[in-house]
């Protein structure tokens, strides 16, 4: 008789983690759990917040009996992702933490220690999301030997594991899962990839896991939590006082800590104005930050957008982007946003006029979902 699959699930302490691994173990698989600390945090009482999220997941652990590990990457997070942030924000471009955490955490550093320490035959997460492997292709499948140096690049992935979306489409996480290495996705299950948000309340309320289920959904930068922003990062960054100036007369109307601290986009909130601004352009040099009236005034929009290096989920470019050296996709440049269709053609994104607050671009073609990260208008 075939012994258990041992599947490692990465537990936040909050209700859709947990919904996961007891669903995993309804299926008959050995399920073991794993918190990890990222960050050291306080919130405002001077309590850990880690800590208590800890405290949550290894109680779920303890309801469904199944064993619990902790691990520590604070210093990876801080190498990996946190000192990425910072020097994104420096340069003046809005970076999505989420997506380089998952990329450089938990689908690297945990990836690993599930597969090495705990003996593994797959992870699963809370995420909602899909791949188009069924579970028992999951595992099946077997590290691949890459090769080394020059021809890494050029090494080809015969039938690569495709990021679906979510049968929840309000909750569908793909946007964060987009930089998410072939390796880890063809080893990954997303078990609330076919439930609506609902639906896994409805669960936890029903299997004694009331005490994740009453928690607030965590919303926003995990290492900021209730902070004020600016203050935060302040503490990081060096400010560099300079000027808000309307894009239509060059008025000065205000100042600002640094240019840095602001995305193409977002309200500027300035002392003594009661109507809403809008950041329109940055001046580096100078520091000013140029602002517009209205979210529909034309300074906001721009019919053509240029990315970095696409980060390509098969690993390589669709073939009618090969072929033609331009395809059209679906679009979007924040969670949560419609997917629009646009051209992409050699590192541009281009079509209608779009007004974006910049910080990741999203790009999904037949081949699946693939990421556009830190694109510049």
């Amino acid at each position: 008789m075939q012994a258990a699959r041992h599947v490692v699930v990465a537990l936040s302490g909050g209700v859709d983690s947990a919904v996961a691994a007891l669903l995993l173990r309804r299926r008959g698989y050995q399920v073991t759990g794993v918190f990890m600390k990222n960050w050291d945090s306080l919130d405002e009482h001077g309590v850990c917040i880690a800590d208590r999220d800890c405290e949550d997941a290894y109680r779920v652990c303890q309801i469904l009996d199944i064993p619990f590990h902790q691990v520590s990457y604070v210093k990876e997070y801080w190498n990996d992702v946190f000192s990425d942030f910072l020097s994104e924000y420096e340069k003046g471009r809005t970076p999505n933490p989420d997506i380089v955490c998952n990329k450089h955490i938990k689908f690297s550093c945990f990836f690993h220690y599930a597969v090495d320490n705990l003996g593994a035959d797959a992870v699963a997460t809370g995420h909602y999301a899909r791949t188009s492997l069924e579970d028992e292709e999951v595992f099946q499948q077997k590290h691949i030997r890459r090769p080394e140096g020059l021809f890494r690049n050029r090494f080809e992935v015969r039938n690569a594991v495709k990021l679906l979306q979510a049968a929840d489409s309000f909750k569908d996480q793909t946007f964060f899962l987009s930089q998410v290495s072939q390796d880890a996705l063809r080893r990954t299950l997303f078990p609330l990839g076919g439930l609506t948000k609902d639906f896994v309340k409805k669960i936890a309320a029903e299997n004694r896991l009331h005490h994740v289920l009453q928690k607030k959904e965590s919303m926003g930068i995990c290492f900021i939590g209730k902070r004020n922003f600016e203050n935060f990062i302040l503490q990081y960054l060096q400010p560099r006082p300079g000027k808000f100036i309307s894009i239509e007369d060059s008025k000065v109307l205000g100042t600002h800590k640094g240019w840095f601290l602001y995305t193409l986009g977002q309200r500027a909130k300035i002392s003594g104005l009661q109507e809403p601004w809008y950041v329109v352009e940055k001046d580096g040099t100078k520091g000013d930050v140029f602002v517009a009236p209205r979210t529909d005034h034309p300074a906001l929009y721009r019919d053509l957008l240029r990315t970095s290096r696409v980060h390509w989920i098969a690993e390589e470019p669709p073939a009618a982007l090969v072929r033609d050296k331009m395809m059209e996709c679906h679009f979007r440049f924040r969670h949560q946003m419609a997917l629009v269709c646009r051209l992409l053609q050699r590192g541009r994104v281009s079509g209608q006029r779009e007004n974006p607050a910049l910080g990741a671009i999203c790009l999904r073609t037949p081949e699946g979902q693939e990421q556009v990260q830190s694109g510049h208008r």
